[in-house]
């Protein structure tokens, strides 16, 4: 009760956090895609955002959600569908086998399952639910979380076009998480025109209090910026042995396109696919140092044809 009077007066105080809460909720529905990024940009990032003449990471983001819109976005963005895109272009070996996909809950037979799986939904971020003993699982509130997400167009939040279109699904996929590696590690290629610049390493990403993210670059060093609003690794975790095939298969699937960050994990010495991102953070990634948001706007090369279109 105390926790939530305090998270009420904290928005009273600061009606920024009011009006970024109804964007989130969807209230602000009626405002076209261009006046909804330029409010929230606002908002989040404490400046205008310049789409005439965008130069930082973050503002060509922005851009790229507004002019950039390939259909074949749409698949890649898909959980489902992104499995066979990807499969088609580096190989059905790196992809993490499914266990099945479905419209609602209710048609999922869990006597069926293994007794670990992960359930996500195909066209959002973050309604994951890790099953590491099916016998545990609460299934009330798994399947109110999963209804929950089902309901929800992950476009609204953002105006994340790709996302727009992508039919509303339950996918199962295996547990791959072994006794040697019973926290995955992210390796996150930002690529841009099918070259990785820099990645950002993360882990236990579940739970926000205790999860790391330190950015990298194609040596493996750790960066001098970072994100301001989760802890760092004191000291990167080993240098991946499948790294170099990582940056490998990040061209392929990053090839003719302006920006798109590719996602594997290593799990006992195999590379695996894990998804791909249009705009990280919703085009809202707090560096720190701030000046690296225009270092990085800088290897976004954005479409010239696009532009001329525009």
């Amino acid at each position: 009760m105390q926790k939530s009077l305090i998270k009420i007066l904290s928005y009273i105080k600061q009606p920024s956090k009011i009006i970024l809460y109804l964007m989130d909720k969807n209230f602000m529905f009626f405002l076209d895609d261009k006046k909804y990024l330029k409010i929230k940009y606002y908002l989040k990032m404490k400046k205008k955002l310049n789409l005439e003449n965008p130069q930082t990471f973050n503002e060509k983001l922005q851009w790229l959600k507004l002019y950039d819109r390939n259909p074949e976005y749409t698949k890649m963005v898909d959980k489902n569908e992104a499995k066979k895109y990807v499969s088609k272009i580096i190989g059905e070996e790196y992809i993490i086998p499914t266990l099945g996909l479905y419209n609602n809950f209710d048609e999922i037979n869990f006597e069926k399952l293994p007794n670990q799986f992960v359930i996500k939904c195909t066209h959002d971020s973050g309604g994951n639910i890790i099953c590491k003993d099916k016998e545990k699982l609460n299934m009330k509130v798994a399947k109110k979380k999963i209804e929950k997400c089902l309901k929800q167009n992950y476009y609204n939040l953002g105006r994340e076009w790709p996302y727009k279109n992508v039919k509303p699904r339950i996918i199962i996929e295996k547990y791959m998480a072994t006794e040697k590696q019973p926290e995955l590690i992210d390796y996150k290629f930002f690529c841009f025109n099918g070259e990785p610049k820099f990645i950002y390493v993360s882990e236990g990403l579940s739970n926000h209090k205790t999860a790391k993210i330190s950015f990298a670059d194609m040596d493996y060093k750790k960066t001098e910026f970072y994100r301001k609003d989760y802890r760092a690794f004191d000291k990167l975790p080993s240098k991946p042995k499948n790294f170099e095939k990582m940056k490998e298969l990040a061209k392929k699937l990053s090839k003719n396109i302006p920006f798109v960050r590719v996602d594997f994990y290593e799990i006992e010495n195999k590379v695996f696919f894990s998804e791909l991102t249009f705009y990280p953070c919703a085009g809202y990634v707090p560096f720190e140092p701030e000046k690296y948001d225009e270092i990085l706007g800088d290897m976004l090369e954005l479409p010239k044809e696009k532009r001329e279109e525009k």
